[in-house]
């Protein structure tokens, strides 16, 4: 899978084992992430802007590059016997409320490419039942890390799940890396390493303010965030302060701060996952806004959950079982999304 922070392509070798007590477990044998080019950085960040011609164009390229650099991790690593090719694809287009999202990269042509069964394209068919298509982490949250009370992801955007009487419960806080990465980068760095540049600057109280105001975050779940919504948003707020952007960095990471401690009751278990955990500042400013139980998993868990749960989605969708979660999503009920090819 790509994320909106465009890292890279993340690829894992997972495998499960269910139980006869309907128990899953899970191994991640090997994972890695390639590095995605400033070419395919820019094309990616610029594609929102694409006329619908120009995005089935960079679709069926996108495809194409996944497909190779998928075979690639298959045969470097020796992989035999596959059950599945799962890919989350490129988000470029999630505006659900007007029924559009859209993940480049699950063409038919990369199951052809492959040789694999491959299981794409989990979003559509929930925005298509009304739901938001996002996030649909949550089910692998139930199945897999049970055991914690809310589980927290730190990625371009920040995501949290829990379980409220009998149902799971998840939604989009608010921006993390997207903002925090784009105003490193005006300093010289892809990402502020530990939160250090965020950490030297200022607080704004008024931009802060702004930031707080904004009436997303008044809105009731299943609610979901996208590119879109901090480019007419954030960005504009952002720039109009006219500060630095080390100071922007300190403000907004002040606000993902304050977002975050609204989410969760005192003194409760979070597991952290995302680039974002290793943001220790970020998670200093937690601490101090809620007492909390932070936990952060090993290298491996923090850095490909998001892939290690897209291919639980994947297998759950061939054994025909419901992988996405009205009380989520906000779809008319739950579901089992994702399209397969051979």
């Amino acid at each position: 899978m790509s994320g909106t922070s465009l890292d890279g392509i993340d690829l894992a070798l997972c495998s499960f084992h269910i139980s006869e007590k309907k128990k899953w477990r899970f191994e991640i044998e090997t994972a890695e992430t390639v590095a995605y080019s400033l070419n395919w950085q820019r094309i990616l960040k610029d594609a929102v802007h694409f006329s619908e011609g120009k995005l089935q164009h960079l679709n069926e390229e996108y495809t194409l590059y996944l497909a190779e650099i998928v075979s690639k991790f298959i045969q470097k690593n020796a992989i035999e016997n596959i059950d599945a090719v799962c890919s989350h694809g490129h988000t470029i287009l999630h505006q659900p409320e007007k029924g559009v999202t859209l993940q480049i990269g699950n063409l038919p042509v990369l199951a052809k490419k492959l040789q694999q069964r491959v299981v794409c394209n989990f979003r559509v068919q929930d925005v298509a039942l009304g739901g938001q298509g996002a996030p649909l982490v949550p089910i692998g949250d139930r199945l897999l890390f049970s055991e914690y009370n809310y589980c927290l992801n730190l990625g371009g955007f920040a995501n949290v799940s829990f379980e409220n009487e009998g149902k799971r419960i998840a939604y989009d806080i608010c921006p993390v890396n997207i903002v925090l990465n784009h105003y490193a980068e005006k300093l010289g760095k892809s990402y502020d390493a530990e939160g250090i540049f965020a950490k030297s600057g200022v607080v704004n109280e008024d931009l802060l303010q702004q930031l707080n105001a904004l009436p997303f975050y008044l809105k009731r779940p299943p609610k979901s965030l996208g590119l879109e919504w901090v480019q007419q948003f954030v960005f504009p707020l952002l720039e109009a302060s006219k500060e630095p952007p080390i100071n922007i960095l300190r403000t907004f990471t002040e606000h993902i701060a304050f977002q975050l401690s609204e989410q969760f009751r005192e003194n409760a278990s979070v597991l952290i996952t995302g680039g974002g955990a290793y943001n220790s500042f970020l998670l200093e400013r937690l601490k101090a806004q809620k007492s909390l139980k932070l936990v952060i998993p090993n290298a491996q868990i923090i850095e490909y959950k998001e892939a290690l749960v897209f291919g639980l989605l994947g297998i759950l969708k061939v054994r025909g079982e419901n992988n996405c979660l009205a009380s989520v999503t906000g779809a008319s009920k739950d579901h089992s999304s994702g399209i397969v090819y051979f």
